[in-house]
């Protein structure tokens, strides 16, 4: 597990990141297979409103990654959606199948509320930190959103990952030099298997 923890959220346990990642494989297995086992019984933090992603990889690549950037769920129940959605509604892959479940490695990212840069935009790059910033960039109709560790997956430097996360909106990769876009920070407890 890699804790990036602010100081405006209690971070989860071991044994609560843990716990997070078997609901999300749960998730995941009735998804793809249509049986339904019942929630395990979850600890309090589990009913606080968190942001959540779940990723699934398969042999080392991308397979499925669909999360909630805002805290607008409680965290068991948007770690379930997100499961769910990761496995059969992103639009870049196929639907996840019951042979490639045992293949499937699961990762839990728990989010910080996003903040807003502020400040003059050719400043931003000063204040992203590779390796605990995840980063969002809104504007000019679109939206686009990288996590903590993907910077340190690919060792990007700042302004590689500031450029990243707009093309991944499908804007310019400087975009974020423009004052008229909005860039925000965040921060996430990983868990995975």
């Amino acid at each position: 597990m890699n804790a990036i923890h602010p100081d405006t959220m209690s971070d989860l346990r071991e044994e609560e990141g843990r716990l997070a990642v078997r609901l999300a494989r749960q998730s995941l297995h009735s998804t793809v297979t249509g049986e339904q086992n019942p929630l395990p019984s979850l600890p309090q933090v589990f009913n606080e409103k968190r942001g959540v992603f779940v990723t699934l990889t398969r042999s080392g690549q991308l397979r499925g990654c669909i999360g909630f950037p805002y805290p607008v769920a409680p965290l068991g129940e948007a770690i379930v959606n997100a499961a769910h959605a990761a496995a059969v509604e992103d639009p870049r892959f196929h639907p996840v199948r019951v042979e490639e479940l045992d293949s499937i490695r699961v990762e839990v990212t728990v989010l910080t509320e996003p903040v807003v840069i502020e400040g003059p935009a050719a400043e931003r790059e000063e204040k992203v930190e590779v390796g605990r910033h995840g980063l969002i960039v809104k504007g000019r109709g679109t939206s686009g959103l990288l996590l903590p560790q993907v910077a340190t997956e690919f060792n990007w430097e700042s302004d590689e990952f500031l450029n990243s996360v707009c093309a991944k909106a499908g804007m310019a990769g400087r975009c974020w030099r423009d004052q008229d876009v909005e860039v925000s920070t965040f921060e996430g407890q990983i868990f995975h298997e």
